[in-house]
């Protein structure tokens, strides 16, 4: 093929794709750690070339840069001497596979060396470099100390007026009976008062001693009788 003109890489369109100069098989053959391909005739299966490969992506096979069924080969002989051709594949396929079997291999390679000397292999720096910074967003839902769940506020008891009201007695608390009304006072004691005392000797008649023992002189009868007998004998007025 011609030499590289530029530092851009290999073009196929190049080079004379529809006259090959040689039509054959290709074999990739590793063992260990060596990898070769074998450019064999697909008949009688003799070799016609030979490109041990070092390195991948390297300076053994290398990817033109306008196709992926493309690649430059650089070939061998047993003499040392070198020459760089242009290998193409009829299927995509065939060149997909060849990129799959090349990357597998020298990946193996890596992981048998990492396990053979685990020092080599780089230590993982998480470390901030100076000057670096990172920002995280946070959104806060909660407030500190408060679990998931919320719990809502208890409803305080109202009053009738306003002001401050008693809490309801706890639950399986004993209930006191409320305090027995005040005892009534009789009417007949009422007017007891009423005609012995001073301030009130303006409301009696002429003759306060028989109005006196007028409401005196019939214990058993019922209060609203005296207070009517009173009233019509004595002069008392009717409330």
């Amino acid at each position: 093929i011609p030499p590289r003109t530029s530092n851009r890489g290999y073009r196929a369109a190049d080079w004379n794709l529809g006259t090959p100069d040689w039509t054959g098989r290709m074999r990739l053959v590793a063992k260990g750690k060596d990898c070769s391909m074998k450019l064999e005739d697909k008949i009688s299966g003799q070799i016609f070339a030979k490109c041990p490969i070092e390195k991948y992506p390297g300076g053994s096979i290398e990817a033109v840069t306008d196709s992926s069924r493309y690649f430059v080969v650089k070939i061998l002989d047993d003499g040392g001497r070198s020459a760089y051709i242009g290998l193409g594949f009829g299927d995509r396929s065939d060149s997909f596979d060849l990129n799959v079997a090349l990357q597998d291999h020298f990946k193996w390679i890596k992981v048998e060396q990492e396990a053979c000397n685990p020092e080599a292999a780089p230590a993982l720096d998480l470390s901030f470099k100076e000057g670096q910074t990172i920002k995280i967003n946070m959104k806060i839902t909660k407030k500190d100390g408060q679990d998931g769940e919320t719990t809502p506020p208890r409803a305080k008891p109202k009053t009738e007026g306003g002001g401050l009201g008693l809490l309801p007695p706890p639950p399986g608390s004993v209930k006191l009976a409320p305090p027995p009304p005040a005892a009534a006072t009789t009417t007949e004691e009422s007017l007891g008062t009423i005609g012995g005392g001073d301030s009130w000797g303006d409301f009696v008649g002429s003759d306060p001693v028989t109005a006196t023992s007028a409401v005196n002189s019939s214990p058993a009868a019922p209060p609203a009788a005296a207070a009517t007998d009173t009233t019509n004998k004595g002069g008392w007025v009717t409330f």
